[in-house]
């Protein structure tokens, strides 16, 4: 029972922190800088003065309600964040090639500084003195370069942490920097033992031991605190902008209801992407600990060597995500067999997986 409440109570947690909280904010702005000149039309008169609920009452229940249905619809409200939904395919093919290109400059400015660090001690091969000629061509990556020269060790640190947002596979690349940020671990997983995170996950979390799994929600959460921040701004401006035209308003208030939160807008929007710093290496923790368990859970046994355990992965996931086929019988030499079984008993095989 114990389990059950802690459970309970750290969901709720996650919502409250994730959604419910950044979305009261909003709501009390609302109430602050814009509901003043909307006081004087008929309607908002009519709902202020009628004294069936208490306003901060009233404040509580919208911001709850508000809280819970952006929570509901949180896959679709970062979708169009990441530019997965409601992006022109032409807008959202400029932003990849402009993402992917800004990935490779990344690269290179990061490269050209240690193999002018390793020419002054003198370690450069040949291929390394072809790659440093070519970088010290290209006056794009040089101009850059020279300002890097400048920049402290620390903040050296900084563009391999902007590189590192980046997903490994080029043609993985979303269109939007938040996109990128989360794809990185998205495709963590496939990249490394070809198992699939996004059809496996379910499994995968299920089979995970339960800090990591609490680790994985905490990171999230700090993630949709900033992109509830931001919607609700967004919200607050097109009110604020909407009540310029009511009976009275109050001008300067207004103003600077559309100002500020329009600028904190992308404030948030960078806030949200560094969060996911802390959510890619709780999702790398995920895969890490969890893919023993996991094969476990699926009564398979883990093979002894990477390459091995990649193929395990692929077919697992393919058979997961795809109509089964008969040659998902390709997957037995990875089954764990049951005790006092003998080779013709599972199939006739014999193999080990840790003789692949």
């Amino acid at each position: 029972m114990g389990d059950i409440a802690k459970s309970a109570l750290g969901g709720a947690w996650t919502v409250l922190v994730g959604w419910l909280l950044p979305t009261a904010l909003n709501v009390s702005l609302f109430i602050v800088a814009v509901w003043p000149s909307l006081r004087h039309t008929s309607w908002s008169a009519k709902l202020w003065t009628s004294g069936a609920t208490p306003p901060p009452v009233g404040v509580l229940a919208v911001s709850v309600l508000l809280g819970l249905a952006l929570n509901a619809l949180q896959n679709p409200l970062y979708r169009v964040l990441e530019g997965y939904t409601l992006w022109p395919s032409r807008l959202a093919s400029r932003r990849c090639a402009h993402h992917r290109q800004a990935k490779h400059d990344l690269h290179n400015r990061i490269t050209l500084l240690r193999l002018e660090r390793q020419e002054k001690d003198g370690t450069l091969t040949g291929e390394d003195i072809a790659r440093l000629t070519s970088l010290r061509a290209d006056q794009r990556i040089t101009r850059a370069a020279a300002k890097d020269k400048r920049r402290t060790a620390v903040q050296r640190a900084l563009l391999r942490e902007r590189l590192a947002r980046f997903p490994v596979d080029d043609a993985q690349v979303a269109p939007t920097a938040l996109g990128n940020a989360i794809r990185r671990f998205e495709e963590y997983g496939y990249d490394r033992f070809r198992l699939d995170t996004q059809v496996m996950w379910n499994e995968l979390t299920g089979s995970a031991p339960e800090q990591v799994r609490r680790q994985v929600d905490l990171a999230r959460a700090n993630v949709d605190f900033f992109i509830a921040l931001l919607y609700g701004h967004c919200a607050l401006v097109l009110c604020a902008a909407a009540a310029l035209t009511a009976p009275s308003p109050d001008v300067s208030l207004l103003l600077t209801a559309v100002a500020v939160p329009g600028i904190l807008i992308f404030v948030w929007y960078r806030a949200a992407v560094a969060a996911t710093d802390e959510w890619a290496a709780a999702v790398r923790a995920l895969v890490n600990t969890a893919r023993k368990p996991l094969a476990e859970a699926l009564g398979l046994v883990l093979p002894g060597n990477l390459n091995a355990e990649r193929q395990m992965w692929a077919l697992v996931s393919k058979m997961s995500r795809l109509p089964h086929h008969e040659r998902a019988a390709a997957l037995d030499p990875y089954r764990a067999k049951p005790p006092g079984s003998t080779a013709e008993d599972t199939g006739g095989n014999g193999i080990s997986p840790n003789a692949t």
